[in-house]
């Protein structure tokens, strides 16, 4: 089984004792930093014995042990929602809390005709998006009516850039819209790229970011498994202007704001009765629209309290550092790869329902099987013991298999594992993948809740812009989801409504840079 303390084992899949001798682990004992460090393998004291299929009465026993672990009544729904409403004011009243609530000085909705700059008119606008697993440049034409047009282009983030030193980082950001711009605009070899004059570049950074203006951004904390020294603290948008300035990109920075908070502008632009936007992918995050009298921590700048301005919740730090909200239903496997992760305690409600995670969940459920000597028996599991080896999408392949004899997850254990199964394994393990998954999906209702709640919206119902590829491919997510709303609101959650949102990273990012240069032009509140 897993041990919950710090300073135990990071693989998940050694012995029962994961501080005992390294002859019982594949990882060394951690307890004493003056012990000497022993590099081991998991073993099994089966290995040698002809393999007998796990009993199907003792899977099923299994089955029962996670159900407990991992359902969520409809009163535990309801008591996390309570606490998530007050975790949310908590955030609009004073800065640094942990639900940080940040303004993205984005004001009001889009009428749904933005079109560019009053005179002259400019209606294309460049996007890039610093997403968690790729880098997207977008070439967005709004045409009004909820209409738009995209091109865009993907560059793939490695690993190392995601620990590279910041600057760098940016620099990378910067090659890649200067590539763009040549490909797309590019006169011929060697000539100047053709730009309409002053097109606007809204940038995408979906990190959490404490803002005084829609074009200054300093970095609260990295996210997605990004740690890029010399960034947290900075203004990422000056960062991102010195690198477009080395790289003499022709191109001029107009918004800095977070994918969920141009989803919800996004969104609302083509579906007006979109009221708040979410993520649920490798993160999870979401945004609304909220009153700025009700926002205490702006109130220096002096703005009308009747008007309205976005906020990025980066509510995937609900419930981090003391862990006291959703302590009833924290697992020993949650604890395992919160304290393993490269931000420990941090991103608690994100670790628990974002694609990053579920796959490392599910492993961690099977690495305790092994120890066990329920799964596998015989089988050398060391391909499985490594951390975050099994992703998420191997859970929605075992879910969608279509054959009664669950082939395509016999073949995925025995390509990528090299593992064997019997038929009552696979059994099991579509049972747990959406055990897993429900979990994930039920959680995810309560932040949406929270805020249907705080702003009053379960008596005319909303919709919801939903992005992410946990929400569009992870089997039964937006049903399971849309479930748990009943569970909580009763029949009137049927009102609260989840539809695939708009490209908020580029399409919405193109729209701000619209709205921003509309409001400024006007003179309206031009230092914000």
């Amino acid at each position: 089984m897993l041990a919950s303390a710090s300073g135990q084992e990071a693989g998940g899949c050694g012995s029962k004792d994961l501080v005992s001798t390294a002859t019982d682990s594949h990882f060394p004992s951690l307890s004493s930093a003056s012990q000497p460090q022993i590099a081991s393998w998991h073993t099994s004291s089966h290995k040698h014995e002809r393999r007998p299929a796990a009993q199907e009465e003792q899977l099923n026993e299994e089955v029962k042990r996670f159900e407990e672990l991992f359902t969520l009544t409809p009163e535990r729904l309801k008591h996390i929602t309570d606490r998530f409403v007050t975790v949310l004011k908590d955030g609009l009243d004073a800065p640094g809390k942990t639900v940080p609530m940040l303004p993205a000085y984005v004001f009001g909705w889009p009428t749904g005709n933005e079109e560019g700059r009053v005179q002259p008119p400019a209606l294309s606008y460049l996007a890039l998006d610093l997403g968690g697993t790729n880098l997207r440049v977008c070439h967005v034409v709004l045409k009004g009516k909820g209409k738009f047009e995209i091109t865009q282009t993907k560059f793939r983030l490695t690993d190392e850039q995601k620990q590279m030193d910041g600057q760098k980082l940016f620099d990378f950001c910067a090659e890649c819209l200067h590539t763009f711009i040549n490909d797309h605009f590019g006169g011929g070899e060697g000539e100047e790229p053709i730009l309409e004059e002053d097109i606007a570049l809204g940038f995408t950074f979906s990190y959490p970011m404490e803002q005084d203006a829609i074009d200054h951004g300093k970095l609260v904390r990295w996210t997605k498994g990004f740690g890029n020294p010399n960034t947290e603290g900075k203004d990422c948008a000056a960062m991102f202007r010195k690198s477009l300035e080395s790289q003499k990109v022709p191109i001029k920075m107009t918004s800095i704001i977070n994918d969920t908070t141009g989803t919800l502008i996004a969104s609302n632009y083509v579906k007006q009765d979109t009221k708040i936007a979410c993520i649920f992918g490798t993160g999870c995050n979401a945004a609304y629209m909220e009153h700025i009298k009700n926002i205490p921590k702006i109130g220096h700048y002096n703005l009308p309290g009747d008007e309205d301005m976005a906020i990025n919740c980066e509510y995937g730090a609900f419930d981090s550092f003391e862990h006291k909200h959703m302590a009833e239903i924290r697992t020993k496997y949650d604890e395992h790869i919160d304290l393993h992760s490269n931000k420990p305690h941090e991103q608690s409600y994100e670790k628990m329902i974002a694609g990053l995670y579920l796959g490392e969940i599910f492993r961690l459920c099977l690495c305790d099987l092994i120890d066990e000597g329920t799964l596998f028996l015989g089988q050398n599991t060391y391909k499985l013991e490594k951390t975050n080896v099994f992703d998420t999408a191997f859970m929605s392949l075992i879910l969608v298999d279509p054959t009664d004899e669950l082939l395509t997850c016999a073949g995925l254990f025995l390509h990528f594992f090299g593992l064997e199964t019997t038929q009552e394994e696979r059994n099991f393990f579509k049972k747990l993948a959406y055990m897993i998954g429900l979990r994930a999906a039920r959680l995810s209702a309560c932040g949406i809740a929270a805020l249907v709640t705080k702003m009053g919206y379960l008596e005319e119902g909303c919709g919801v812009g939903a992005d992410g590829s946990l929400y569009s491919k992870f089997p039964k997510f937006p049903e399971n989801l849309h479930k748990a709303l009943e569970d909580i609101f009763g029949e009137k959650g049927k009102g609260i409504v989840t539809h695939q949102a708009e490209d908020g990273s580029g399409v919405g990012s193109a729209i701000i840079a619209a709205m921003t240069l509309k409001r400024k032009e006007e003179g309206k509140y031009t230092h914000c």
